[in-house]
């Protein structure tokens, strides 16, 4: 056992040495030994250096060269920030320099996103500070208009307390600033708020669509009226400030400030004292409407110089102020602004009112008959029962008749417009259809295009709606778009017949009429109407003058166009006249008057008959117009009885200021204090009679010094206002010497709509023939567009 454990452990020892020596001879090279080499590795070490230390220094030459400009601007856009300036908006005037539309200042308190994120208390300090929830100013800053870097506005109308603890407490308030920026007032109320229009924060959109012309969130923008139609002119040039701000964001001081530009003064043809009377007169009238029991809700009117197409005054029922836009409308208001319930006072039925135009329409189909030769001014025809029945006809309706079936007997196209005869042009209106091969099936039609109805007619306000001809083309595009309303899609000779006395699907605007009715009355020179007369820089320059534009000719003969303005006057005039009761008791010996009424039949979206609109048209002097006026008032009754006495009172208020308005001027006037008249301060009126130069413009007609009448309208607040202005009577000035509206000649009193008015109107049939002056005073009655009663309520 001994030897064994030695013999292994002899073996272990020299496994060991073995080892050891193979150990060695890998360390120890073979061969003679090498030099040592320490200068190859300084040299190494010292070219990384050297390329560690030119990387060094071409970034720092790159950081403080290349890169400074950028490093700079950082540097200093944290000590400082720019600020738009915005510019104030540019006034609206009157014709002669009465400012319509102004600024006012207002304290408004502003944040950015930005800040707020950074101190994050400043939304509850500031919520606390105006009575604000938290949630409504985390609303206001969340407008997506504006970048985070902008400053928002969170509050309107500051008080002078807010405005204090907010410049005694800054560090309370970190990028809380306070600003005065414009807004507009309104100095008259509601006045004019249709044509004026209003403005807002620009919106999203309209940053998007006009992106490239500089406009920034917040600016202020024309929604609608001149406000819109003129915005490039009346926006300014906004201007710039630099500020030093500290760390936290409050303003240390100006460094540079370019101040804004204001914008331009907008000059309308509107006339102060002419707007407010039609204003007052056409919500006073639609009151007292109202109050008889007439259903009445709505109305509007323009009257133009037909000589040039200078819209001198406009009027939508219901209105509204204005002033409800600035700073931000509530959602109540918002409502009673478009809820139908109230009649959507936003819409400017003056140029968007779409309306069946009854007989006012009668001019284009005389105008068509004459014109085309269909009939000559001798064409008689005999109206004997009232009634008229189709030639030929064996379905559907073929008779049609007077409204009250009254009949005039033979009469030819004089008498038949100052009556407005119906039947007459009911066998107008089947004698083009019989005749189509030789005339057409659109001779009516084209003629009404003549006179813009139909066609729109371009007036320099936005949202104007295009009225449409009744036509076959129109028939079969109702039929198809509204089938049950319009079953048959066929043109027959009843479709012309209706056409022909404004009937039908024929539906048109108190601006197509006024300017068709202007056509015709300055002789047959069409102009495109226009509220803008010039466009005045904050100096006092012209920029641009907004000259008369014609747009297109009717041509009558002299023989054609008197016989028809005979038919217009007798209308006022003659005891068989549509407006001649509404006219009794006006001195027409002074102030002659030339008219036409319009009685549409209309039924309602469920197809209930409703009382039909009442229309009419109305110039003076007949011969030589300087002003028309047309309008309407919706389910008023007949012409006569409803939008005929707004005319009545605006020609008597024109008569009493000897047929003068304020001159055009096209300097504005100092700013004039609220609801205050404006005087018209021009030279001496001329004669009523006198007759301008062709296409003259309304310079030339220059007020005596007359005012403006009744107190101006309310400038409240209020959403919509359809109240005519605090303090002014509803119905118009009154000549001295005249009888008071509804009474007769004779000083006696005759109620409107009275069996007594009837009787008179309904007493005889006959006409007499050519030469048509004997039936201008001959005392006949008969006619279509004015009240009646049935044979038994005469009795």
């Amino acid at each position: 056992m001994a030897g064994g454990w030695r013999a292994r452990r002899r073996s272990l020892d020299r496994l060991r040495f073995s080892n050891r020596k193979r150990g060695v001879r890998r360390v120890v090279p073979s061969g003679p030994p090498r030099p040592a080499r320490p200068r190859v590795r300084v040299q190494v070490l010292g070219a990384v250096g050297l390329v560690l230390l030119s990387v060094m220094v071409v970034r720092l030459w790159y950081l403080q060269v290349l890169d400074g400009k950028q490093y700079s601007s950082t540097v200093v856009s944290e000590a400082y920030q720019v600020d738009q300036l915005p510019a104030p908006r540019g006034i609206i005037t009157t014709r002669n320099g009465v400012p319509l539309v102004e600024n006012a200042a207002d304290e408004e308190i502003a944040l950015s996103r930005a800040d707020a994120q950074q101190h994050p208390s400043v939304v509850s300090a500031v919520a606390a500070l105006t009575g604000q929830s938290v949630a409504s100013v985390d609303q206001e800053l969340a407008n997506p208009q504006y970048t985070s870097y902008q400053l928002i506005p969170v509050v309107h109308n500051a008080t002078v307390q807010e405005l204090t603890t907010l410049a005694e407490n800054p560090g309370e308030f970190p990028g809380v600033k306070a600003e005065s920026v414009s807004v507009r007032t309104y100095p008259f109320g509601t006045l004019a708020a249709h044509v004026l229009g209003y403005v807002t924060p620009i919106t999203q959109q309209e940053l998007q669509q006009y992106k490239n012309q500089g406009y920034q969130p917040g600016d202020q923008f024309g929604q609608s009226g001149l406000e819109a139609q003129y915005q490039q002119y009346l926006r300014g040039t906004p201007g710039k400030e630099l500020v030093e701000v500290d760390a936290q964001g409050n303003t240390l001081g100006v460094v540079s400030k370019v101040p804004p530009k204001p914008g331009d003064t907008l000059v309308t043809h509107i006339d102060l004292g002419l707007q407010q009377q039609l204003d007052q007169d056409l919500a006073g009238e639609i009151h007292k409407l109202q109050a008889s029991g007439v259903a009445a809700p709505t109305g509007a009117a323009v009257i133009m110089d037909p000589n040039n197409g200078a819209v001198l005054a406009m009027a939508s029922y219901p209105t509204y102020n204005p002033s409800v836009w600035a700073g931000g409308i509530s959602e109540k208001n918002y409502q009673a602004l478009t809820s139908p319930q109230s009649h959507e006072p936003l819409i400017n039925r003056a140029i968007a009112g779409l309306y069946t135009p009854g007989s006012v329409f009668k001019l284009a189909t005389a105008t068509a008959a004459l014109n085309d030769g269909l009939i000559t001014t001798s064409y008689t025809y005999d109206d004997a029962t009232g009634t008229y029945t189709i030639p030929g006809c064996t379905a559907g309706q073929c008779t049609y008749h007077n409204a009250g079936y009254e009949h005039l007997g033979v009469i030819n196209i004089t008498p038949a417009l100052a009556a407005s005869d119906d039947v007459f042009f009911y066998n107008l209106g089947v004698m083009f259809w019989e005749q189509r091969a030789k005339y057409g099936e659109d001779a009516i039609q084209k003629w009404a295009n003549a006179y813009s109805f139909g066609e729109g007619t371009g007036v320099d306000l936005p949202g104007e709606q295009t009225g449409f001809v009744d036509s076959p083309q129109v028939e079969e595009k109702l039929h198809q778009q509204f089938p049950k309303a319009y079953p048959y899609p066929q043109w027959y000779a009843g479709n012309n017949l209706e056409m022909a006395f404004g009937q039908g699907a024929t539906i048109l605007t108190p601006i197509e009429i006024a300017d068709g009715y202007s056509t015709f009355a300055n002789g047959g020179t069409k102009y495109q109407p226009q509220v803008a007369a010039a466009i005045v820089s904050p100096s006092g320059k012209v920029v641009k003058r907004i000259e008369p534009k014609v747009t297109g000719h009717v041509e009558l003969s002299p023989q054609d166009h008197q016989a028809m303005l005979l038919g217009y006057e007798g209308a006022v005039s003659s005891p068989i006249g549509t407006a001649y009761y509404t006219f009794q008791g006006f001195p027409l010996s002074q102030y002659p008057i030339a008219g036409k009424t319009g009685t549409a039949s209309r039924r309602s979206p469920t197809g209930a008959q409703e009382a039909p609109n009442s229309w009419f048209v109305g110039w003076a002097p007949p011969q030589h117009p300087q002003y028309l006026i047309a309008g309407v008032i919706t389910q008023a009754g007949y012409g006569a009885a409803g939008f005929a006495y707004v005319a009545r009172d605006i020609f008597t208020y024109l008569m009493q200021r000897h047929n003068q308005i304020a001159p055009l001027r096209l300097v504005p006037n100092p700013p004039a204090t609220s609801g205050a008249s404006a005087t018209s301060g021009g030279s001496a009126a001329s004669s009523p009679t006198s007759k301008p130069a062709s296409g003259a413009s309304s310079t030339s007609k220059a007020s005596s010094g007359g005012t403006s009448s009744g107190p101006a309208p309310s400038s409240s607040a209020s959403a919509a206002s359809s109240a005519p202005s605090s303090g002014a009577s509803s119905s118009g000035p009154v000549s001295s010497g005249a009888s008071s509206r509804g009474s007769t000649a004779s000083g006696a009193a005759v109620v409107r709509g009275s069996p007594q008015e009837h009787r008179a109107r309904l007493t005889a049939v006959q006409v007499p023939l050519l030469p048509v002056l004997p039936w201008l005073v001959s005392g006949q009655g008969g006619g279509c567009d004015r009240p009646r009663a049935s044979p038994s309520a005469l009795t």
